[in-house]
C-alpha cells in the first residue's frame, strides 16, 4: 500500500502460547522487529494500534498442564502474567496485550464463528480420527506418538516427526500410542465443521501475487501451498478446552485454536476500544497497558475494516500459512475485514549451534534474562537485531552476546557520547557551544548525517531491521571518525573557537542518535534524552544540526553500556548446559512397552555388525545423512535421521548395529536399505548402538 494513502495502521505480534515463557527466538522473530516498526512510525507521528495477547486455547495448553499437574486455566494464569511482565520490562509497546480467555474474544470468535456458519461457508464432515478409549477421548495431534514411518524414529508426533522433520498424520504413524494412557487408540467416527479453502483458492492466488513484494520465504511458501491445491481443513476439534462451538450439536468440540488465534488481534483491538472510550479498566482481566497515553477513545472497526489502514502481521515462519492462508480465507468468507498488507515472516534462531528446544530447557527465556542482566535490556535488543534470521536461520551465541555489546555499544556508540558528554564538560562546563566557522571536514559530516534518516527509514519501511540498525551505528562512526581526524583535545590550546564548532557538531550527532536509535533501543535512547536534557524531537527532525542550542545545559556524562565480563559470559553457558540436564533427567519418561510378540517375529530380524565407510549429508534437509556402510555381505546405502548429532567425517570407520533384512525404503529419493540402531540419551543425543569391542563386519547380533 502507498503509504502517502495509509491513513492508519494496525500492527499485530503473534500470540505466544502460555505454556512457558518467552525466549529469545521468540523475541528475535517476532516482538523485537514489531516493536521497532510500530516506534518508528510513532516517532513520525502515525496512527497507529500494536496489538497482541496471550494465546491460552489449544492442545500445549493441556499438555503442559498435565505435565504439572495443574489445570489449564491455572497454566494460563501462571504463563499470561510472567510473560506479560516480561513484554513489559523489556519494553515491547503494545497497546494492548490481552488474553484469549477475556469474554471479549470468546464472544468476538464464537460471533465470527456463527457468521460463517450462518452464511453456509462451513461443511461438516465425518471422519475417523483416533480414540483412547481408556481415557474416553479423541486424541488431538500431539496426544499421538509412533514410529516415523520416514525414518523410523519411535516417538514422532502425530503431526510431525522432530527427528526428521517430515509432516505426518495420525494415521501414518507406525505402533500409534497414546500420550494419555500410553495404549494404543482406535478409529472412531466423529464430526466437525471444515473451511473449504479449495473454494477460495482463486482469491488468495490474485491475493498473493498482489504482493510480490513480500520476503521470498513468505511468498515462495504461499505459492508452494496453493500450486500443491489447497484442501478443505478442520475448524472445530473434539477437546475439553477452548472456545465452545456455538451451534447445537456440536457437544464436546472447541473452535481450532488456528481459527480462534488470529480472531484474538481483533478481540485485542475491540478491548483497547472499549478501555479508551470508558477510561476505565476491570482488573479481573489483567490486562496490560504498555502506551496509556495513545489509548484514547477510538472506533476498533476503523483499524480492521478501513481500506485505509494498513494491517502488517509479524510471525516466526512456522506461522506462515495460518497468517496468508488460512486466516485471509477466514476473512474472505466473513466479508467485512481488510487483509494484511505485509507479513515479515523471519526465519528461526538458533542457540549456541542447537535448536532452540522448549521441553529440553535449550533456551535463553526472557523473564530470567531481565533478572540476570538488570538494567541491560537494549544489549539483548540490539544483538538479536543485529543477528535477526531475516532471511534464513541464523544462531544466538554468548560469546558473540559478549563481542558485540563490548566492541561495538561500548566502544563505537557508548565511546562516542562519553567523549563528547566529557570534552563539553571540561572544555565548557557543560554548555554546547557556539558553532563558529565551518570548514571543509564540517561540511562533510553535515552532509552525510542529513542522509541517514531516509535510509534509516527506507530500510524499516522494507522491513530491513539489520540493515537499519546497521545505519544509525555508522551515525556513531561518523561521529568518532569526526573526532579522529578534527582532535579538538589538542587544538583546544591554539584555537578555541575551531573546538567550540567540533563539539556543537558532536552535540548535534549525539541528539541525532537520540532520535535514531529509539526504535531500537528505547532505553538507551531515554538514557542519552535525560543526559542531553533534550526532549520533544521526532524522526522528522533528524538529521538537522540545530537540535540542541547553542549555550544549552547538558547533564552530567555517564557510561550508556557497561562491559559484559567473561564470567558473566561462563555462567550463562554453564547454566545452559546444566538446566538442559537436569531437565532432562527429571523429565525422562520411560516408554511403554509394545505389545508382546513371538519369539519367531524377532527372530526374523537381521540384525549385523557394519562399519559405516562413507557419510554426507542429504540435499535440503537438516537432519538427514547418507551413509555407506560394509555388512561385509555387501556395501549398501542407508539414509539416518543423525545430521543434528554427528557430522559426516566424526563417523566414518564407526562399527554400528544395522538391521540388513530391512526391506527398502525410499527416502529423498534415496533408496535406504536398512536401520542403523539408535539410542536416545537423557538430553536428546542419538547414540549409536555399537559393540564395546572390535568385531568382524558381518557379525550377527543375537
Amino acid at each position: 500500500m502507498d503509504n502517502s494513502k495509509v491513513k492508519r495502521y494496525t500492527v499485530t505480534a503473534a500470540l505466544p502460547y502460555t505454556n512457558g515463557p518467552v525466549h529469545i527466538g521468540h523475541l528475535a522473530g517476532v516482538y523485537i522487529p514489531a516493536d521497532i516498526y510500530v516506534r518508528y512510525l510513532r516517532s513520525n507521528k502515525r496512527d497507529v494500534k500494536f496489538v497482541c495477547g496471550s494465546d491460552e486455547n489449544g492442545v500445549p495448553i493441556t499438555l503442559k498442564a498435565k505435565r504439572e499437574g495443574i489445570t489449564p486455566q491455572e497454566v494460563v494464569d501462571k504463563y499470561h502474567k510472567i510473560i506479560g511482565d516480561s513484554f513489559k520490562e523489556f519494553g515491547i509497546s503494545f497497546n494492548i496485550y490481552h488474553r484469549t480467555s477475556s469474554v471479549t474474544h470468546h464472544q468476538t470468535a464464537a460471533g465470527f464463528f456463527t457468521t460463517l456458519y450462518k452464511k453456509g461457508v462451513f461443511t461438516e464432515v465425518a471422519t475417523e480420527q483416533y480414540y483412547d478409549e481408556n481415557a474416553k477421548t479423541f486424541l488431538a495431534d500431539r496426544y499421538i506418538v509412533g514410529t516415523c514411518p520416514n525414518c523410523g524414529f519411535e516417538n514422532a508426533y502425530g503431526d510431525q516427526c522432530e527427528n526428521c522433520g517430515s509432516t505426518l498424520n495420525p494415521t501414518d504413524l507406525i505402533n500409534p500410542r497414546s500420550t494419555l494412557s500410553g495404549d494404543k487408540p482406535v478409529l472412531k467416527e466423529t464430526t466437525n465443521w471444515f473451511l473449504p479453502l479449495e473454494k477460495y483458492e482463486d482469491r488468495l492466488r490474485t491475493y498473493i501475487e498482489s504482493h510480490k513484494e513480500w520476503r521470498p520465504n513468505v511468498y515462495g511458501q504461499c505459492q508452494s501451498w496453493l500450486n500443491a491445491g489447497l484442501q478443505a481443513r478442520a475448524m472445530t476439534r473434539d477437546l475439553d478446552w477452548g472456545i465452545r462451538v456455538p451451534i447445537r450439536g456440536a457437544a464436546g468440540k472447541v473452535l481450532y485454536v488456528w481459527f480462534d488465534a488470529p480472531i484474538g488481534y481483533i478481540s485485542a483491538t475491540k478491548e483497547l476500544s472499549n478501555y479508551g472510550k470508558l477510561g476505565v479498566w476491570n482488573p479481573r482481566a489483567e490486562e496490560y497497558y504498555i502506551s496509556d497515553s495513545e489509548n484514547g477513545a477510538f472506533e476498533w472497526e476503523d483499524y480492521w475494516k478501513d481500506e485505509g489502514t494498513k494491517l502488517v502481521h509479524f510471525i516466526g515462519k512456522d506461522n506462515i500459512v495460518f497468517h496468508c492462508i488460512i486466516f485471509p480465507a477466514m476473512l474472505m468468507a466473513h466479508g467485512d475485514y481488510i487483509l494484511a498488507d505485509n507479513v515479515p515472516a523471519n526465519e528461526f534462531l538458533n542457540l549456541e549451534g542447537q535448536k532452540i528446544s522448549t521441553s529440553k530447557n535449550w533456551a535463553v527465556w526472557l523473564n530470567e534474562y531481565l533478572r540476570e542482566f538488570e538494567g541491560k535490556q537494549d544489549v539483548l535488543r540490539y544483538v538479536l537485531t543485529a543477528t535477526a534470521p531475516e532471511t534464513k536461520d541464523n544462531d544466538f551465541t554468548w560469546k558473540d552476546f559478549q563481542a558485540r555489546n563490548n566492541n561495538e555499544l561500548v566502544a563505537i556508540f557508548g565511546n562516542f557520547v562519553n567523549r563528547v558528554m566529557v570534552l563539553t564538560h571540561k572544555y565548557f562546563n557543560g554548555i554546547v557551544p557556539t558553532c563558529m566557522a565551518l570548514e571543509p571536514v564540517d561540511h562533510a559530516v553535515i552532509d552525510e548525517l542529513a542522509t541517514y534518516p531516509a535510509k534509516i527509514a527506507s530500510s524499516i519501511e522494507q522491513y530491513r531491521f539489520r540493515e537499519a540498525l546497521m545505519e544509525v551505528m555508522n551515525v556513531a562512526r561518523l561521529g568518532n571518525k569526526y573526532l579522529a581526524e578534527t582532535e579538538p583535545w589538542k587544538l583546544i590550546k591554539t584555537d578555541e573557537d575551531r573546538v567550540r564548532t567540533i563539539l556543537n557538531i558532536s552535540c548535534q550527532i549525539c541528539a541525532n542518535l537520540q532520535i535514531l536509535i529509539e526504535p531500537f533501543l528505547p532505553f538507551t535512547a531515554d538514557k542519552l534524552m535525560k543526559m542531553l536534557k533534550n526532549a520533544g524531537h521526532d524522526w522528522e527532525d533528524a538529521g538537522g544540526v540545530n537540535l540542541i542550542k547553542r549555550g544549552h545545559s547538558l547533564g552530567q556524562p555517564a557510561l550508556l553500556f557497561e562491559k559484559v565480563e567473561d564470567a558473566e559470559i561462563e555462567f550463562q553457558i554453564t547454566k545452559l548446559n546444566n538446566s538442559k540436564l537436569e531437565n532432562a533427567a527429571a523429565n525422562a519418561e520411560v516408554i511403554p512397552a509394545k505389545e508382546d510378540i513371538q519369539f519367531e517375529d524377532f527372530s526374523k530380524m537381521d540384525i549385523r555388525i557394519a562399519t559405516i565407510v562413507a557419510a554426507e549429508k542429504v540435499e535440503k534437509t537438516k537432519k538427514l545423512l547418507k551413509l555407506t556402510v560394509n555388512t561385509a555381505l555387501d556395501e549398501r546405502t542407508v539414509v539416518s535421521g543423525i545430521a543434528e548429532h554427528y557430522k559426516p567425517d566424526e563417523i566414518i570407520g564407526k562399527q554400528v548395529c544395522i538391521v540388513v533384512n530391512l526391506a527398502p525404503r525410499e527416502i529423498k529419493g534415496i533408496a535406504s536399505q536398512g536401520m542403523i540402531l539408535m539410542a536416545e540419551d537423557s538430553t536428546g543425543k542419538l547414540v549409536f548402538v555399537s559393540p564395546s569391542n572390535q568385531f568382524a563386519d558381518g557379525s550377527v547380533v543375537r
